[in-house]
């Protein structure tokens, strides 16, 4: 690291920040990087390759983000970066790349203070730790990212069969699951109760799309709910912005939205009380790495 100054680090940051103030939805962190690449190209230096055969110039950022995310100007989640209101305010603020990254640092240093025992921290350990961050985000970069190319193959059915079977595993009691064919917008339903006498009848739909589903797509489903029922959307591709709005302002027809994301955390949460033949269709294992800093 001994070539990258506090002025390239902010000239990385801010680019990088720029990128992501125009995808507040987040990026993936490879998209990022590619675009940040693009952006402001790297130097001699960065063209190169450790022995490790990891980038230089990727290695750079990762190792420069570090301190913005303890500043909580940046977000990072399951592989995606996305740019906090702090960090957008950050970024209209210090508009010299040197006091950008001189701020996230001094911020950076307060937490690392917060946290101090009575034993200083040394510089070797301060890199050790460095090293497991950049280590661990890569991991789960790499993790989600397979585990999205998986459930975006599954065959529908099979993907109807994993939500229903997540819904077992969380105590509720499903009573139908829609056959091939046309289902009237409907893929499940199930209760509280293995003979369904107690109230609300839960309504999903499974959608596995690429893009979001939109507001009128939810509306569609919520014309289906009568007035005990409760509705729950699964799907892959998330929501748009007005559809989360619709869904959170509901005065009497509820209804739960599931991405992804949300998805497989409960699939995580839930996991040992999935039956085989749940674990078969989207099986899970742990690896444990050395833990960054929190």
């Amino acid at each position: 690291m001994a070539q990258l100054t506090v002025d390239r680090k902010g000239e990385l940051g801010r680019a990088l920040f720029s990128i992501l103030l125009d995808n507040p939805e987040g990026l993936p962190a490879q998209e990022a990087i590619a675009l940040l690449r693009k952006r402001v190209p790297p130097t001699d230096h960065e063209k190169g390759y450790y022995k490790s055969g990891v980038s230089i110039y990727d290695r750079n950022i990762r190792f420069t983000t570090i301190v913005y995310v303890k500043a909580g100007w940046l977000l990072k989640e399951k592989g995606r970066w996305t740019i906090t209101e702090l960090g957008s305010a950050a970024l209209q603020k210090y508009t010299q790349p040197e006091d950008f990254h001189r701020a996230a640092s001094k911020l950076y240093t307060a937490w690392k203070q917060s946290r101090a025992t009575s034993e200083e921290t040394d510089t070797e350990s301060e890199e050790a730790g460095s090293s497991a961050s950049i280590t661990f985000d890569q991991a789960e970069e790499q993790a989600w990212s397979e585990i999205q190319a998986y459930l975006s193959t599954i065959n529908p059915y099979e993907f109807q069969r994993l939500v229903a079977s997540l819904l077992r595993a969380m105590g509720y009691h499903v009573s139908w699951i829609a056959p091939p064919g046309k289902d009237g917008g409907l893929d499940i339903l199930a209760w509280n109760d293995p003979l369904g006498t107690r109230p609300p009848r839960m309504k999903v739909q499974v959608k596995r799309h690429e893009s979001p589903i939109g507001v009128g797509d939810l509306r569609s489903f919520m014309a289906l709910l009568a007035e005990d029922d409760v509705g729950i959307f699964v799907s892959t591709g998330g929501f748009t912005k007005d559809a989360e709005d619709e869904a959170r302002t509901q005065p009497t027809r509820k209804v739960t939205l599931l991405n992804l994301e949300r998805l497989y955390e409960l699939w995580v949460e839930h996991y040992e009380k999935l039956d085989q033949d749940a674990k078969d269709i989207f099986p899970l294992k742990p690896i444990y790495f050395l833990s960054p800093e929190d």
